[in-house]
């Protein structure tokens, strides 16, 4: 550590030397997109060479059962590896990187650079049914923190660099610069100014230019667009918005729920146990929920649907158009099911794929639903459309969405439906779910940084650095000589009374007592007790400033006590939050 210590005091110091702020951003920004989009780069093909491992000699009905085991076999792995090996949370990446951002200065631990790479491997490898974008854009977070760490830049900048990281390995991952920047700055919350947008646009670029490098200039997914928009299916695109904006209900919420009830089991081989049977099941079923899913997607796209009951026990209904219908929706619902319990039973993975699946799933069986009503549509725009609608539902982003679907595909000229689709899917959710998953439990503990500038400030206010100490405390068992003499000692006008286990009592108010207080006959005659009162309001030591602002608002305090467990701590004012949030706003616009 000494040694790392030493080096960041070298750098830093050249730094000094021979780069202002600006030329340091872009640097840094150049050098975290490049790393980002390595890692990218490493994860994606390390992902698909473990997959077409497994699963490459998958040619027959009976070797499916194989299907049965494998996912299993990588959560028990990727468990494994976490509990004894990490030893730390490597799970929900984006949630890490946002909570990061509002609780912990964005400072990201340096194994997360490799181990949420790692964990995905393993379990989307061996058939885990998530993404690899969450472990992969915390990775590029990691990366951005600790470079800036290293070169000891305050908070706002560590918070650009953790962008630029993320926005590097969305880009570097989707091949998707446009996607990647917009990411940081719509999922992320981060500001979008000219100070900040260059080195997000200079870190997504260089990742993306990288992997087109090392990976060929063709799209994530290749298809041909045969069909171009058509106005007359406008009505179509938007029942499609509606359809994916409750699809990204169910899984938010289904998510959600099957987490909090794996949760319940405590030991953690139980719930591996539990995850092993009820994916392994699922993955056998309907082979199509094997790892990212990606590939049933393109098999959509390039007109090959047959492809998505390949090696299933269904295999023979591909072609009852009805019962084809049936499959294809029930794929639907068990893929928040087995994304929901890989993630919750102990592997590592995001949503962006199950996303994009459930999308491309809902939009390929509404196509093909209206082709039977005798209503025919272009069955590839829709599952294409369709994707962007989930995303834009299950993220509450929309604009990563349009902007995603279209790089990866090379669809651009499906820019008004994918914005239609997108728009209408973000609409019908937020009535239900106003935030999206990943924001969800940041919100309820009160630590998510959001694009409101009042709450995001009061976030990053944390109660313990505005507490004040200095206020003397007076025993409850006391008379009005000892209070006065109390007084005679103090700078401040409330005293806090407290017992012999420093239990908080009530307040004395000097404007209370002012009439009495040079009455020497009234000293040994009058108590504490009567004349202290109690305060409108108590604040918990580990309360949330947010909540604290409000009992201010609602009481019209100037000082409210600080207590833990019925202790005295101190007491916080007014005055010394509104400069603490002076100081916070003025750091922020510089």
């Amino acid at each position: 550590m000494k040694k790392l210590a030493d080096l960041s005091l070298l750098i830093r110091e050249w730094r000094l030397k021979h780069l202002n702020e600006h030329q340091l951003t872009v640097l840094l920004s150049l050098i975290v997109g490049l790393l980002s989009g390595l890692a990218a780069i490493l994860l994606q093909n390390t992902i698909h060479f473990a997959s077409h491992f497994l699963t490459h000699d998958f040619t027959s009905y009976g070797q499916s059962y194989q299907y049965l085991a494998y996912p299993g076999i990588g959560i028990l792995i990727t468990m494994l590896f976490v509990k004894y090996v990490v030893k730390d949370d490597i799970g929900h990446g984006v949630a890490k990187i946002l909570f990061a951002i509002s609780n912990k200065k964005s400072i990201i631990k340096l194994h997360n650079t490799i181990t949420s790479m790692i964990g995905s491997v393993i379990t989307i490898g061996f058939g885990g049914s998530v993404g690899a974008e969450a472990p992969v854009a915390l990775t590029g977070s990691s990366i951005g923190s600790n470079i800036a760490r290293m070169f000891r830049l305050d908070y706002r900048m560590m918070t650009l660099m953790v962008g630029c990281g993320a926005a590097g390995a969305i880009s570097g991952i989707f091949k998707a610069p446009l996607a990647g920047l917009v990411f940081a700055i719509e999922v992320l919350m981060l500001d979008l100014t000219m100070s900040s947008l260059i080195p997000l646009l200079i870190a997504s670029a260089s990742a993306a230019l990288l992997t087109y490098f090392f990976m060929g200039q063709g799209y994530h997914f290749s298809f041909h667009l045969l069909d171009s928009f058509d106005m007359h299916n406008i009505v179509w695109y938007i029942v499609l918005g509606v359809l994916c904006g409750f699809i990204s209900l169910l899984f938010t919420r289904g998510t959600m729920y099957i987490e909090g009830k794996f949760k319940q089991l405590k030991n953690p081989y139980a719930r591996v146990l539990v995850g092993a049977l009820v994916l392994g099941g699922l993955v056998f079923l309907f082979p199509s929920l094997w790892g990212e899913g990606y590939f049933s997607i393109d098999a959509i796209l390039n007109g090959h649907s047959e492809e998505l009951l390949k090696n299933s026990i269904f295999v023979g209904l591909q072609h009852n158009e009805i019962w084809f219908l049936v499959i294809i929706a029930a794929i639907i619902l068990t893929k928040i099911v087995a994304s929901s319990v890989t993630t919750a039973s102990g592997g590592v993975g995001g949503i962006f794929a199950p996303a994009l699946f459930l999308g491309g799933m809902a939009g390929f069986f509404m196509a093909k639903l209206l082709g039977l009503l005798g209503m025919p549509v272009p069955v590839r725009n829709f599952a294409l459309v369709g994707m962007a609608g989930a995303m834009a539902g299950v993220m509450h982003a929309p604009m990563t969405a349009i902007f995603l679907i279209a790089e990866i595909t090379g669809g651009f000229s499906l820019y008004i439906p994918l914005m239609i689709t997108s728009a209408v899917s973000y609409l019908t959710i937020i009535p239900f779910e106003p935030l999206s998953i990943y924001h969800i439990r940041l919100s309820e503990r009160g630590e998510l940084i959001t694009h409101d500038k009042d709450k995001a400030i009061l976030t990053l206010l944390k109660l313990r650095n505005v507490i004040e100490t200095d206020l003397l405390t007076v025993p409850v068992d006391a008379n009005l000589g000892e209070l006065v003499r109390v007084i005679s000692t103090s700078k401040r006008n409330i005293f806090p009374v407290v017992d012999k286990n420093n239990r908080f009592e009530g307040i004395v108010l000097l404007d209370d007592i002012r009439e009495i207080m040079f009455n020497k006959d009234m000293y040994d005659k009058t108590f504490v007790t009567d004349v202290m009162t109690t305060p409108p309001a108590f604040v918990s030591k580990d309360e949330r400033m947010e909540s604290v602002m409000k009992k201010f608002h609602e009481t019209g305090a100037w000082n409210l006590p600080v207590l833990e467990d019925g202790k005295y701590i101190g007491f916080i004012s007014k005055a010394a939050i509104f400069n603490a949030y002076r100081s916070v706003l003025v750091h922020f616009s510089e």
